[in-house]
């Protein structure tokens, strides 16, 4: 796989970061078998196709909640922080680009008008989800 970077404090996967222009040519999910948000590109030849099927309704039991973020326009800035709120990494992201969200903390910094179209584990329980913190000095400014 190429332009794909993921990012880690210590043996904690906090995030992943994947190109517009990263590509596979066979079917692969990057986020490994035991995550529990589950990420990858499906590949098929022209003419090949996906058997109809149905998902078993299956009890999972998920801590945490897992975010895919995708820019369909503009710039922004990631901040990728750990689960103690310490600044890890930022990452610019442009349009095509995602981030998909593992766990710890983030943030985002527009650089221009921009669209995230965001995929997240649901069912959603609004701001009582979220514990909100003030950036480092200069983030946010």
């Amino acid at each position: 796989m190429n332009d794909i970077e993921t990012i880690r404090q210590g043996q904690t996967t906090l995030a992943y970061v994947v190109r517009a222009g990263a590509t596979e040519t066979k079917t692969s999910f990057f986020t490994g078998d035991d995550a529990t948000f589950q990420t990858g590109f499906v590949v098929y030849p022209a003419g090949g196709s996906i058997v109809p099927h149905v998902h078993l309704p299956i009890v999972r039991s998920v801590v945490g909640t897992s975010e895919l973020l995708l820019v369909r326009s503009g710039r922004c800035i990631v901040d990728i922080y750990d689960d103690g709120r310490a600044l890890v990494t930022s990452r610019q992201l442009e349009t095509g680009d995602l981030v998909i969200l593992m766990t710890g903390g983030h943030g985002f910094r527009m650089l221009e008008d921009t669209v995230l179209l965001e995929v997240k584990q649901g069912p959603y329980g609004g701001q009582a989800e979220k514990t909100r913190f003030d950036p480092p000095s200069g983030l946010g400014e």
